[in-house]
């Protein structure tokens, strides 16, 4: 029978990876605690929860979700990143950004999004999805753009009747002002 401790640890995992939408396990062999209370605030600034387990426990209650994650990707250091979508996204760009990848010290394992498991290579791919801002402002470039264009189109015609007459217009003035006075 587990002990105490394990089973608060173990419910309060389930409690927490209960309505998870976006998951990233890490490997965090080598970091100090000054490196990993870094890494801790700049995930939590994101609004990205992240837990240092121990790996039967995440396994359990990972399990207990429905979720069955190989256990190759529970050894070491493991660090579960998690909260909505979105903050599974912006852990995968804070993880994979080139001064962390460059210390060597952490490692995507694997990922969760909206239910589906992602390999190592797919959860570092979430870095490259763009945030919700600039996928709102790409859309709405595709959206007005085409409208854009016809406006632009429409608005052509009229402009270029209205530049040749002034064009004529101060062709004519020149051509008074300079006629001899008789």
């Amino acid at each position: 029978m587990p002990n105490l401790v394990n089973r608060l640890v173990l419910e309060d995992l389930r409690r927490e990876f209960k309505d998870v939408e976006g998951m990233l396990v890490v490997s965090f062999g080598g970091l100090t605690v000054k490196e990993s209370e870094g890494l801790r605030g700049q995930l939590a600034e994101k609004g990205v929860k992240f837990s240092m387990v121990r790996n039967s426990l995440a396994q359990v209650a990972l399990k207990e979700r429905g979720l069955e994650m190989p256990a190759s990707a529970f050894s070491g250091n493991t660090g579960i990143a998690y909260g909505k979508a979105e903050a599974a996204i912006h852990a995968a760009k804070l993880l994979t950004a080139p001064d962390v990848k460059k210390a060597g010290k952490v490692k995507i394992k694997l990922g969760l999004l909206e239910g589906k498991l992602l390999g190592d290579k797919d959860a570092e791919a979430l870095a490259s999805v763009p945030d919700r801002p600039t996928l709102r402002a790409k859309i709405l470039g595709c959206l007005s753009g085409p409208q854009r264009g016809l406006v632009v189109v429409l608005n052509a015609g009229p402009a270029g009747t209205a530049r040749v007459l002034k064009a004529r217009a101060d062709q004519l003035e020149k051509a008074v002002g300079e006629t001899p006075a008789a």
